[in-house]
């Protein structure tokens, strides 16, 4: 299993990534003294990746991901987006990002929600209610553009969140934990219908999370932090085939990507010791 899936994984060896930190530090100046929340950070994601950072609170992951978003400014090191900087990526409309609350207006309607970045874009009104059905299929909601966010579950209401930030079709899909205050039976098929997504789309999607096997189980690529200051102490390519039922997680390559995961976090906490 192993073997045919590396042999069946794109070569990108040859592309240009899509996001590329070089020696990447950033340092918070606070009344107490300063904050070294990342270190050293090197790493190239491909297009089409789907990327996890993983690590404990604190470590710099949500930061990290921030500063590819331009909502937080490296203090050293490079960072590129696109080829641009994040702020010009930003400007350029790169990326979409979802937040850990999926942040609803309870006054707008899940499509009205949804169509909040576009029209700040300008796109005419049948160009939103295009892109507003669009990205309502592809997350299974459908049926649910004219309810407020108040009438939804939580699951429900970050599947919504996802489509806004898919509605004017960025390459790029951040997402900090968006599952992770979501119960169990319903991260699991967030997380099937994430990955279903992905494949239909074919974002290049950075993710945060607390959860071993959802990193693992998520992943093209899951790239492990240690405390602060945030510095990468493992990244694994996983061999896992794309197409990946819930019970994938019990199967030997599985747990092996997850007890290499884990030992990259006990490593991560030794070197501080």
């Amino acid at each position: 299993m192993l073997d045919q899936a590396e042999a069946s994984a794109p070569d990108r060896s040859t592309t240009k990534p899509v996001i590329s930190a070089k020696s990447l530090d950033l340092t918070f100046q606070t009344n107490d003294g300063p904050v070294h929340a990342l270190s050293g950070v090197d790493l190239d994601i491909g297009k089409g990746e789907f990327v996890s950072f993983i690590g404990p609170s604190g470590c710099g992951k949500t930061t990290f991901l921030r500063c590819i978003a331009a909502l937080e400014t490296p203090t050293g090191g490079t960072l590129t987006v696109n080829g641009m900087s994040p702020d010009e990526a930003r400007r350029a409309r790169a990326y979409g990002y979802v937040f850990q609350a999926a942040g609803l207006y309870p006054w707008r309607t899940i499509e009205k929600n949804i169509a909040l970045p576009l029209e700040i874009m300008g796109y005419s009104k049948s160009e939103q209610d295009a892109r507003i059905e669009r990205v309502l299929d592809l997350v299974e909601l459908s049926n649910f553009g004219k309810k407020y966010p108040w009438q939804l579950s939580g699951g429900m209401q970050q599947r919504a969140s996802i489509a806004r930030a898919l509605a004017f079709d960025a390459d790029i899909l951040l997402m900090d934990e968006p599952f992770g205050a979501l119960d169990e039976i319903v991260r699991d098929h967030l997380n099937e219908q994430l990955l279903d997504l992905w494949a239909r789309t074919e974002k290049t999607i950075g993710f945060v999370t607390h959860s071993i096997p959802e990193a693992v189980y998520l992943s093209t690529k899951i790239v492990v932090m240690s405390p602060r200051p945030g510095r990468i102490t493992d990244v694994i390519d996983s061999p896992l085939p794309k197409e990946r039922p819930l019970d994938i997680r019990d199967t030997p390559e599985f747990l092996q990507i997850a007890h290499r995961v884990r030992e990259g976090l006990r490593a991560g906490h030794a070197y501080d010791d």
